[in-house]
């Protein structure tokens, strides 16, 4: 229940805020008498270990933050929006789905529908970088996943084009805004992920270098 609403809820949030917001959630359970565990942690819950380690070695910074934001983006059923100023998430998505042939677009390429519509055909991951305060209408049916079937195959409408959609496709969407005001219409279409580095963030990850460096056998 808490991994549900943490995902539902928090993403677009600080740590510092999600951690007062987690322990008012707990209280309320404890107070409605739903045994829960004393102390709330999303990646123990959800978290994979082998695949946690492999978003790390992809370059996912090693703090728990930015392993719980990697969580939400692959447990939710929305595409992400990830905030994203120091430009983290974005080297991470590159590393991560390099070997997937991931096309990096912005929405001021000429070319980036035709680049969006044949990756949708082939089932390669898509990120799209830069993107301020309002994406591009064209992008709608892709954000509401509007997928039809006809003839067999399973298509969604690009525009005027209606292209067959493979289910190996992916996509990730990236903001340098450090603090962008997203209309609720926008919110609802994905999952917003506040990925921009705070001093805990940091403190954390200067630990994991520290102790990588210092005793690598640990």
């Amino acid at each position: 229940l808490m991994c549900a609403g943490y995902i539902a809820y928090l993403g677009a949030f600080t740590l510092p805020y999600r951690e007062e917001v987690l322990q008012s959630w707990k209280e309320a359970l404890e107070e409605k008498e739903v045994p829960c565990a004393s102390a709330f942690k999303l990646a123990t819950v959800l978290g994979e270990p082998v695949k946690i380690r492999d978003w790390t070695i992809d370059g996912l910074p090693n703090d728990s933050f930015s392993v719980d934001n990697a969580i939400v983006m692959s447990k939710s059923r929305r595409w992400p929006l990830i905030i994203d100023p120091q430009g983290q998430a974005n080297k991470w998505i590159r590393n991560m789905e390099k070997k997937n042939s991931l096309a990096v677009v912005k929405l001021t390429d000429g070319d980036f529908i035709r680049k969006l519509e044949s990756s949708i055909q082939f089932g390669f991951p898509v990120l799209l970088e830069n993107v301020g305060e309002e994406l591009d209408p064209t992008l709608e049916p892709l954000l509401l996943k509007s997928v039809f079937k006809q003839g067999g195959s399973m298509c969604i409408k690009l525009g005027d084009n209606t292209v067959e959609y493979h289910e190996n496709f992916r996509f990730y969407i990236t903001s340098k805004l450090r603090n962008p005001h997203y209309l609720p219409e926008t919110s609802v279409k994905v999952t917003l992920l506040n990925m921009m580095i705070t001093i805990d963030g940091l403190t954390d990850q200067l630990l994991g270098i520290a102790v990588a460096k210092e005793r690598p056998d640990l």
